[in-house]
């Protein structure tokens, strides 16, 4: 397997659903021209391009890619749920890394309605869901609520680690507060306001204890990378702009996800452990390693769990971990620089790859006021339920 590296990567704003007057295919084509723009190469040089989406019709990635030019290539449609743009991602960096390509397009969008996502399912029909499965385990423990399904199955992770660990509720409404104070200096994100952890609590509840300031909104958007070989980067000059993908991982659920019965298990703490775990062992690195990190804080407690299955703190120290703050500027690591999906926004086609947007601005000093001093490797989590987890770490 060959080197990979990133040379140039795009993003639209994140927004609201509504809020602009554009299709899915005006959002790719702006993140898809941002990349290639900031690679300096035409679409011409273009060999494959995995695009990721969620709520559009079948080969809506080529009406997207069509935007960029028609040269016939190869145009692939993922969808991996929440996952689906580092699902991209990894797609973009096997075909380079297998040497089926020199220079592939990762592209991910989404479009969005107004209002809390559903279950997984067309009108609610739980039964034929592909996450059924998993609110099977919910609604066995918990009950089935009128909340919003995915509020309501995070929100009981929650209120397992609260039982198990003493974890509190100041120290969820942290994870937002630090979210919401980072994406102020983020430009592309969708919310820019700053919240208090007092503000916070006192939002409307969503499922306790999750209050709305605390859950990641629906949001329009779009993201691009560029992957290239080491040849490629070598030949057209772009080695000065090159991120390496030093490891990525995917993993999907096992039976650890299901056999406890518990929540914190459903939502993907032991597939992102996994995945950090074979990322760590095929890059050499780990996470102390590691300067800056992006990962999928959907809900606060995701933040939390997260730190623990990255190996960031002992398991149910999480809580206690963001308080410190070893989690922002001034502590060991900063985490979710760009405001995370709670603030930045999730416009779940293209989340992953806004992630690695950030990471590799970060890396190349290139993230004006929210730069984290002194980065040379970063880290990315993406997951969705049904499930996958993916762990990229990449360096400069």
């Amino acid at each position: 397997m060959g080197k990979t590296y990133i040379v140039g990567v795009g993003m639209t704003k994140f927004e609201k659903p509504e809020t602009r007057d554009w299709q899915y295919w005006d959002m790719a084509k702006e993140a898809g021209t941002a990349a290639l723009a900031d690679a300096g190469i035409p679409y011409g040089l273009v060999q494959q391009v995995p695009v990721g989406y969620c709520f559009q019709a079948s080969t809506a990635g080529q009406r997207a890619v069509y935007e960029l030019g028609l040269t016939g290539v190869p145009v692939y449609n993922v969808n991996n749920n929440c996952a689906t743009a580092s699902t991209a991602l990894m797609m973009a960096r096997q075909f380079v890394a297998g040497g089926a390509a020199d220079c592939v397009l990762a592209l991910g969008f989404e479009k969005m309605t107004r209002g809390a996502l559903g279950g997984g399912s067309d009108g609610g029909d739980f039964a034929s869901s592909p996450v059924a499965r998993h609110y099977g385990i919910m609604a066995a423990g918990h009950g089935f609520e009128m909340a919003p399904p995915t509020a309501q199955i995070f929100g009981n992770a929650a209120r397992e680690h609260m039982d198990r660990y003493g974890t509190t509720e100041v120290q969820l409404a942290a994870v937002a507060a630090k979210n919401h104070l980072h994406s102020s200096r983020n430009p592309n994100a969708q919310f820019q306001d700053v919240h208090s952890v007092d503000e916070i609590l006192a939002a409307r509840t969503i499922h306790h204890p999750l209050t709305k300031l605390q859950c990641s909104p629906t949001s329009d958007g779009a993201a691009a990378a560029v992957v290239v070989s080491e040849r490629f980067a070598d030949e057209h000059g772009l080695r000065d702009r090159a991120v390496e993908i030093a490891a990525q991982a995917m993993t999907t659920d096992t039976e650890e996800s299901f056999a406890s019965g518990s929540c914190i298990d459903v939502v993907g703490r032991p597939m992102s452990r996994a995945a950090a775990r074979q990322a760590y062992e095929a890059s050499g690195l780990g996470i102390e390693d590691v300067d800056v990190v992006e990962l999928h804080d959907c809900f606060s407690i995701n933040e939390l769990l997260t730190y623990e299955a990255l190996g960031m703190c002992e398991e149910g120290a999480s809580g206690k971990l963001v308080e410190s703050g070893a989690t922002t500027y001034g502590g060991r690591w900063v985490v979710n620089p760009s405001g995370g999906l709670i603030s930045k926004g999730h416009p779940l086609g293209a989340t992953g790859l806004a992630q690695t947007a950030e990471l590799v601005w970060q890396l190349r000093g290139e993230a004006g006021p929210r730069q984290v001093p002194n980065a040379r490797v970063g880290l990315a989590h993406n997951i969705g339920l049904g499930g996958a987890a993916v762990v990229t770490l990449l360096r400069r």
